[in-house]
């Protein structure tokens, strides 16, 4: 499962430990950091310059028009690299566009056009230690954190032979 990135030990020992987590469990943790830290990842992920905003804005548009139990299974089989048309179209995507997607659905949640998070739902006792460090990262490892985290999901991108 090293499939992260980055040379930074520390980056790549939270990330493995996020994907040792539940499927639930790591969106959950998903939502708290976005809930925790969205005020400053708002700048960074929307404003970088190699996402593509309307490719990350239209596959956010077809989770959107789902149903929020559909929703849900959108964000579990992009973690479990299920081999769906969503989840194969996420694989295509470049890092931070990807990374991109992601803020939408949390910005979705927050909103309410995608399934929210119970509002008395906590945070589960085996993510919080790891909430802990992710939150005493400096911005740019939080980024990398995130980049490397949601790189590896979905499903691999079919070979489009028409």
């Amino acid at each position: 499962m090293t499939s992260t990135q980055t040379g930074d030990p520390t980056i790549r020992e939270h990330v493995q430990a996020w994907q040792q987590l539940d499927v639930d469990q790591q969106l959950a943790l998903f939502w708290f950091i976005y809930k925790e830290m969205g005020g400053s990842i708002t700048p960074a992920a929307p404003g970088a310059s190699t996402a593509s905003p309307e490719i990350a804005e239209g596959l956010f548009n077809q989770v959107k028009e789902l149903s929020h139990e559909q929703q849900l299974q959108v964000q579990r089989d992009l973690i479990n690299k299920a081999d769906t048309e969503i989840s194969r179209e996420y694989g295509s995507l470049g890092d931070t566009t990807k990374l991109l997607f992601w803020y939408r659905l949390s910005q979705g949640m927050d909103d309410g056009t995608i399934i929210p998070v119970p509002s008395d739902y906590e945070l589960p006792s085996e993510s919080k230690p790891l909430f802990g460090k992710i939150q005493l990262l400096e911005f740019e490892q939080q980024m990398t954190l995130f980049r490397d985290y949601v790189s590896p999901l979905g499903a691999e991108a079919a070979a489009v032979g028409i």
